[in-house]
């Protein structure tokens, strides 16, 4: 496991318990008590730490390099063997950096569609730290059709930066391809639910983003613009990030409070790193709960749910 600046204390209660454990193992000494009493320590100061995250240190966890990505969670929610994955645009390439297929949840036929990070050196340049180029949203609108032909559920992952700003992706047409997406989406005669995972920027988000539910897990941030980017704006360099995530209201808490989410999902206790099984059986849970509900919605009724649910975001009442 992996530690941030701010986990360092949790890091060093960590280590204390793997010596008094080792100790207790080579020399035959009882050591539980011990033991037991620095793994109450561990406890109290995950509750400490994590309970009082700033924005900033919020930020930090969602990019945490251990946790898990959007195929992590497609395969600890599909039923096991059941998950298809579908490659290429039919225009121009297969973008690694947008992943989707088809998948079966206890029996129920689903299409995922999510941006994918890298954890080694060598996929993080594969797929672009999870940004895609306009043949990725070109990809994942090839998909949410088949979803919509076959009348299946659709279920998007957000967990990206932001779509990728090289010059080849603006030659192709990357605002279009995104711009595309969105209005597709916007009426899609077919229920779609979207999870931020991990980190939700941008349009490079929204462009898989339209749902008729939307959520959150717990330690993840959604936003029109990251904040070392909205510093770099302002003040024209990164000095100022954790005042921009201060100012951008981007953590779940946010965001549900000004209804821009619907829920946010838990994880255990600070991140989905430190037990994925937990956090997959969550958005599973969330998942089966809003196909049930939404099973009764007509395709003229979950577009036009979907459409008031965006029109309404940004309305203010004096």
């Amino acid at each position: 496991m992996e530690y941030l600046e701010f986990e360092q204390p949790i890091k060093e209660l960590m280590d204390q318990y793997q010596t008094c454990s080792m100790v207790g193992e080579e020399s035959g000494v009882d050591v539980k008590l011990a033991c037991s009493q620095i793994e109450d320590k561990i406890n109290k100061k995950k509750k400490e730490i994590y309970g009082n995250l700033t924005p900033w240190q919020t930020v930090q966890l969602s990019r945490h390099p251990d946790r898990p990505y959007t195929l992590d969670f497609i395969n600890g929610i599909a039923d096991k063997g059941t998950f298809l994955e579908l490659h290429g645009d039919r225009s121009y390439a297969d973008d690694q950096a947008m992943v989707g297929g088809l998948a079966k949840i206890d029996g129920k036929n689903v299409m995922f569609i999510g941006t994918q990070k890298g954890r080694t050196t060598k996929e993080r340049q594969i797929r672009r730290f999870g940004m895609p180029n306009p043949e990725g949203y070109r990809k994942a609108l090839r998909l949410m059709q088949l979803a919509e032909k076959f009348k299946i559920p659709l279920i998007t992952f957000l967990d990206t930066p932001g779509a990728y700003p090289g010059l080849e992706a603006e030659e192709r047409g990357q605002g279009e391809a995104i711009a595309k997406n969105i209005y597709e989406m916007v009426k899609l005669k077919t229920p779609i639910f979207t999870y931020v995972i991990g980190e939700g920027a941008s349009g490079g988000a929204l462009g898989i983003g339209v749902g008729n539910k939307v959520y959150m897990l717990q330690y993840t941030w959604y936003s029109v613009i990251a904040p070392e980017s909205c510093s770099s704006i302002l003040w024209r360099n990164w000095d100022h990030k954790e005042d921009a995530a201060n100012a951008l209201k981007l953590t779940p808490t946010d965001m549900l409070k000004n209804k821009i989410i619907d829920g946010i999902i838990e994880e255990p206790l600070g991140g989905a790193q430190y037990d994925p099984e937990v956090a997959y059986q969550n958005v599973k849970q969330s998942i089966l709960h809003n196909i049930k509900a939404f099973s009764k919605f007509t395709e003229r009724e979950l577009i036009e749910q979907r459409q008031e649910k965006f029109i309404a975001m940004g309305e203010f009442k004096g």
